[in-house]
């Protein structure tokens, strides 16, 4: 890491916008693509394939393409800038989804239409997670500028995607109940689009690598997480969380659908009521951080998170799943806001994309495995395979908060200084 060339930064060039524009607006349209894609494209698939191993598969496929991005996007992010970055993502999502918009209507569901729909989840989730990375770090740059008030940022930036996931899956599921797959896939494309046109701004400090130095953006992201024990420990807890999460998420579809017998629409109202719940924790928690700190915040949102999950793994009807879900997800956005708290004091600026990559890689490698126990797994078993989950996660979870209960950077946030280096 001591050769490394600092450019010249290129901010004096902007013009000194608010964070509104800057950073709120691109980070609002793409957040209502990444959701419309994340929990439309496994109900397109259902709805196109009529197959729940499928839509299970289609889930994997989803997730799997987006971790093997992370490394890359992060390091593109930091050599060449969030928005060239954003901006290029997020229209090469719009072609591609424009393009299956085309192609669909004309494979009347014959095995064309099959290739299509696994090849949009595929392509779609690397596309996101490039547009994700750029988004995440700047905003983590504009949290750095704002010093001891980071929390609020990141809260506001929580609350635009949760917003995002409380419209974009009610909107998925009634697009596609009224207007077909076509309309679905044109208004994700226009989405990002519009995300495109806007990209986000901020302060950019881009280190280029010396020729002589030998280190990846993986390497890197490694070494830093090895270097930051309480946020390890945190990634560690909310990856075995984000199992029993994702298996909800894949299964969702084929339960509401299949085995309780309501509409595509009927599974965003679940996503939709859950995002409600966690705008609403969301809101709660920056002002829980201002007063009692980081660990009794998140300790309190990983019992609810915990509880809910083996609630939810027991529900019957298609009422307690929906109030369960809402719950379960209100306990993970709490404990997301303390994350990206931490994430934003801890990392260092300057290897902030590559970090950034790697924790999320750690934490979202649950998802295709989900997706491929869907997939496995006969329907009859599915409720069996959600309570072990949910078991996993509250084990995990306890033993997350347990340690961190004496790490200095947990006690509050004022006591972690911004690193600006």
């Amino acid at each position: 890491m001591t050769d490394l060339v600092i450019a010249g930064p290129r901010h004096a060039l902007l013009p000194q916008l608010s964070l509104l524009r800057r950073i709120y607006l691109p980070r609002t349209a793409d957040a209502g693509a990444f959701a419309m894609t994340t929990y439309g494209i496994p109900l397109i698939v259902l709805a196109t394939t009529r197959s729940a191993t499928l839509t299970g598969l289609a889930f994997a496929l989803e997730w799997i393409p987006r971790l093997a991005a992370f490394s890359l996007a992060g390091t593109m992010v930091d050599r060449h800038g969030t928005k060239r970055v954003f901006r290029i993502a997020s229209v090469l999502r719009a072609l591609v989804v424009l393009a299956a918009a085309a192609i669909l209507p004309t494979q009347a569901g014959g095995p064309g239409a099959t290739i299509t729909v696994m090849a949009l989840a595929a392509i779609t989730g690397v596309a996101t997670e490039f547009s994700y990375i750029a988004a995440e770090t700047a905003g983590a740059a504009a949290s750095k500028d704002a010093g001891d008030r980071a929390h609020r940022v990141q809260s506001a930036l929580l609350g635009i995607d949760q917003t995002a996931t409380l419209a974009g899956p009610a909107a998925a599921g009634f697009l596609l109940h009224w207007v077909g797959v076509t309309g679905t896939l044109i208004t994700i494309a226009a989405c990002s689009l519009l995300g495109a046109a806007l990209a986000p701004w901020h302060r950019e400090t881009r280190l280029v690598p010396a020729a002589a130095s030998k280190l990846t953006g993986l390497h890197t992201g490694w070494t830093t997480l090895a270097s930051l024990p309480a946020l390890a420990w945190l990634i560690a807890g909310l990856t075995v969380s984000n199992l029993a999460t994702g298996m909800l998420q894949a299964a969702a579809p084929i339960i509401v659908v299949q085995h309780l017998g309501h509409s595509s629409a009927a599974v965003g109202v679940i996503w939709s009521a859950a995002a409600a719940a966690s705008l609403v924790t969301v809101a709660c928690c920056r002002y829980a951080i201002d007063r009692v700190g980081l660990w009794p915040t998140g300790a309190a949102s990983a019992v609810v998170a915990a509880l809910a999950g083996l609630a939810v793994s027991q529900a019957s009807t298609y009422n307690q799943l929906l109030v369960l879900t809402a719950v379960l997800m209100a306990g993970e956005g709490g404990m997301t806001v303390v994350l990206r708290t931490l994430r934003s004091h801890l990392i260092p600026e300057r290897v902030f994309g590559a970090t950034l990559s790697i924790t999320i890689l750690i934490m979202l490698a649950p998802f295709p495995l989900a997706g491929m126990l869907v997939a496995l797994t006969p329907a009859a078993a599915l409720g069996h395979v959600l309570t072990g989950c949910a078991a996993l996660q509250a084990i995990g979870l306890f033993s997350t908060f347990w340690h961190l209960r004496h790490e200095p950077a947990m006690r509050h946030h004022h006591a972690v200084a911004p690193e600006r280096t």
